[in-house]
């Protein structure tokens, strides 16, 4: 099993910046892949970022490249999402998830509980 622990949510103005963060703890060794996935009010969940946790390639959402950046620190187990330029349609539920296969897409294996982002005009 893996837990994962979001935080960093919160209220911003358009044009602001946050930084998510999601802690792994458990069976980390386990981890190929971890992800951000947002859902908004009445929308499905989609995908925003992920990274490969060990060679550290990463793959962005069209609609977030160039504003989004993820990363990660291995010896933390924590994988950020650094957002700038946040705009209102980027509210939503941000949600961190993990896989054991390095294939970004598909199914992933754990999620986290979700944190509020929340872009005001």
């Amino acid at each position: 099993q893996v837990q994962l622990v979001e935080s960093g949510g919160g209220l911003v103005q358009a044009g602001g910046s946050l930084r998510l963060s999601c802690a792994a703890s458990g069976r980390t060794f386990s981890i190929y892949t971890m992800a951000w996935f947002r859902q908004a009010p009445g929308k499905e969940r989609e995908f925003v970022a992920a990274i490969s946790w060990r060679g550290g390639s990463t793959y962005y959402a069209d609609s977030v490249k160039e504003r989004f950046t993820i990363s990660r620190d291995n010896a933390k187990n924590t994988v950020y999402l650094q957002m700038n330029s946040l705009k209102p349609e980027d509210t939503a539920v941000y949600y961190c998830a993990s896989k054991r296969q390095v294939v970004v897409k598909g199914e992933y294996d754990y999620w986290g509980q979700g944190t509020q982002v929340t872009v005001s005009s």
